[in-house]
């Protein structure tokens, strides 16, 4: 089998004050089990409490981050174009560029690019593929998401 195009490696440094990646209008964050729990303790809430505060459902279910009614952009993303939550950001968050459909093919990474002034830029750092390879995994798990809180646990069949 062939090695994906970016295993050996893409130059990638996130800008200071760019925010691009999310103010997109309409932008969906998923959210893992994870990443609820660490968004409500730096809240400060319970987690219930957040998630009514901070999310909201998609149609089959899902929780995300809820976006501003004012511009359609998400809630944590200041005047400065910079995360509020940065430190403590969604796994999905932390994982972009290194989404799946943004990695599928050298014309979608072209596009994401396009968008993305940290791709190759001037003080961008050779960010290796299994490092890649781990922020794609991360991605997919939270694009999973979750329905309902607590999280029930999964019953394994014998």
């Amino acid at each position: 089998m062939k090695a994906p195009w970016w295993m050996e490696g893409v130059h990638f440094a996130c800008q200071p004050n760019c925010g691009r990646c999310c103010d997109q209008p309409g932008g969906i964050v998923y959210l893992s089990p994870d990443d609820a729990q660490r968004l409500a303790d730096h809240a400060g809430l319970p987690v219930e409490a957040w998630l009514d505060r901070d999310t909201r459902q998609t149609l089959d279910g899902r929780f995300v981050l809820k976006s501003r009614d004012s511009d359609g952009v998400c809630i944590h993303l200041n005047e400065r174009h910079q995360c509020s939550i940065y430190a403590v950001r969604p796994q999905q968050c932390r994982a972009f560029p290194w989404w799946g459909e943004n990695l599928a093919t050298p014309g979608a990474w072209k596009a994401t690019k396009a968008s993305c002034p940290g791709i190759d830029a001037e003080d961008a750092l050779l960010v290796d593929g299994q490092t890649i390879r781990l922020h794609v995994f991360a991605d997919r798990t939270s694009t999973k998401g979750f329905r309902e809180w607590p999280v029930p646990k999964r019953r394994w069949k014998r």
